[in-house]
């Protein structure tokens, strides 16, 4: 089958970061340790699993960081090479599998937890908590903490990936492919947003505009009552977007503090080396980007006492002292897991696709591509904000 691996090759690791910021063209080109090839298609590994033809596959920021080298080398034992990335997945279950019929168009919850390993529930698992599964390098497959970063399973970049009944959730008919595909990010945004848990009326920052920033307004407005919603968006078509999602203020990341001073009466300081801080701020941040500046600014105008929650892959590197000075609470929110909701328990997916069923998400992806362009592809997705696209893809099937 046609699928692009990523392989591991430390020169090309180095070139990518330390080239890529500068130059990001020569991500999509010669540098990034990625290449189409003809494999043999991933292998059923136990009962409970089948395989999945990928529809469209989105290329999430987490992708990007890993082939510009930005991703930390924590993740390194929880991945198996070489991989077929790919985890944001609307496809066509390939064999009948249980109660869903060959044919079904399903998403993909991609964390390989306990269930599709075979291997005895861990607490987390136990819990709802999949996203916190202990297990996620034993079991059936070969490590990997998601499908798209284990060598065994295949991922949405490819023709064919295989998967566990756990993973599988069915798309209604009525739901396009271009809206099922954001349906994994709506989940991841969705979940961040009950991290962050803003009380009623309660002023909030989100740092980014990209994919996850975006939904993260939606799910904000969908989920909670939070009052003042302040984002940080760099490109003018994300902050046209971002009004439109239910932003209360819109500002560029220059002008992000000050204009949080101004919103929520706080006092600004200009310390004698680093960017000016507040005292005073607002109550929750969520940065949605995952780098050295973001989450400085989240933990630099968010008040004392107040939360921050990390829901892109952090890169590292911040200067922590406002987490001591001003008591902050940092937390992560890491893929999905299972929400306490008004009523009741709910899987974070479940919620997702709801959602994604009615919510302004039109647009939102702004391009497909066959893998054999994936140059072109990734080019325009280093690029996405700049450009006006939020979401890029790859539809596997018109290779």
């Amino acid at each position: 089958m046609l699928a692009l691996e990523l392989y591991r090759s430390i020169p090309r690791y180095l070139a990518a970061r330390t080239v890529g910021a500068r130059m990001p063209g020569l991500l999509a080109g010669p540098v990034a340790p990625l290449r189409l090839v003809n494999r043999d298609e991933p292998r059923v590994p136990a009962e409970g699993w089948a395989r999945v033809e990928p529809r469209l596959s989105g290329i999430c920021g987490s992708d990007l960081a890993t082939l510009s080298g930005h991703a930390s080398f924590y993740f390194s034992s929880l991945v198996s090479m070489p991989f077929i990335p790919g985890h944001e997945v609307v496809g066509e279950l390939f064999d009948p599998l249980d109660d869903l019929p060959a044919g079904t168009r399903v998403v993909l919850e991609p964390v390989l937890s306990c269930a599709a390993r075979g291997v005895e529930p861990c607490p987390s698992c136990t819990g709802g908590a999949t996203d916190r599964c202990d297990r996620i390098t034993v079991g059936h497959v070969s490590p990997g903490l998601q499908t798209g970063y284990c060598a065994d399973t295949g991922g949405g970049w490819g023709r064919m990936l295989v998967a566990h009944r756990s993973q599988l959730h069915p798309v209604p008919d009525a739901m396009t492919d271009r809206r099922a595909v954001l349906v994994e990010p709506l989940a991841c945004a969705i979940h961040g947003v009950f991290r962050a848990r803003p009380e009623p009326g309660a002023s909030v920052l989100v740092v980014g505009a990209g994919t996850v920033g975006m939904l993260t307004i939606l799910a904000l407005r969908e989920f909670t009552q939070a009052g003042r919603v302040v984002v940080v968006a760099k490109h003018p078509r994300q902050r046209e977007l971002a009004i439109q999602l239910g932003a209360t203020e819109v500002t560029d990341p220059g002008s992000a503090v000050q204009a949080l001073r101004r919103s929520t009466h706080a006092y600004r300081l200009k310390p004698e080396r680093g960017g000016s801080y507040l005292l005073g701020g607002v109550d929750v941040a969520l940065d949605c980007v995952g780098n050295r500046t973001s989450l400085a600014l989240a933990l630099r105008t968010t008040r004392a006492g107040g939360r921050v929650v990390l829901t892109g892959m952090p890169e590292g590197g911040a200067d922590l002292a406002p987490i001591w000075f001003r008591e902050l609470e940092l937390t992560g929110a890491y893929a999905t897991g299972t929400e306490l909701t008004e009523n009741g328990p709910a899987k974070t997916f479940d919620l997702a696709i709801d959602l994604a069923a009615e919510a302004p998400l039109e647009g939102m992806v702004g391009a497909e591509y066959p893998l054999s362009r994936w140059r072109e592809a990734l080019d325009h997705a280093f690029g996405a904000g700049r450009l006006g696209t939020v979401k890029v893809a790859f539809d596997p099937r018109r290779d």
